[in-house]
């Protein structure tokens, strides 16, 4: 397995597909399918059945997960899109890093 270098709450830019340059936030990764759900992209509409939790049922518009491979963490600088990579801090902390600007990401 590959090591994923964007994380829940990352701000992501969408690099293909029919969203391409839209910007979201990551509300949940799914590590098994290396897939993401970002908030207001890859919206599809899935027919709902009347439960109790919805009672009215109908037409929904939901975020489809989304290839990781698809979208590129946002540089906290640049404000473009950037790779990340790592990096080992004189206190002995391993932290992400954008290689566009060399800016640390996590803080």
């Amino acid at each position: 397995m590959a090591k994923r270098k964007i994380k829940k709450d990352d701000e992501v830019i969408v690099l293909t597909g029919r969203d391409k340059g839209k910007r979201g936030t990551v509300k949940k990764v799914h590590v098994k399918d290396n897939r993401l759900l970002v908030d207001g992209i890859n919206m599809v509409k899935r027919h709902v059945r009347p439960s109790q939790t919805e009672p009215q049922g109908g037409i929904q518009e939901r975020e489809a997960a989304i290839h990781i491979s698809n979208v590129a963490l946002i540089d906290p600088v640049k404000n473009t899109h950037t790779r990340v990579g790592y990096r080992v801090l004189d206190d002995g902390r391993k932290v992400r890093f954008a290689k566009r600007s060399g800016e640390i990401i996590d803080v």
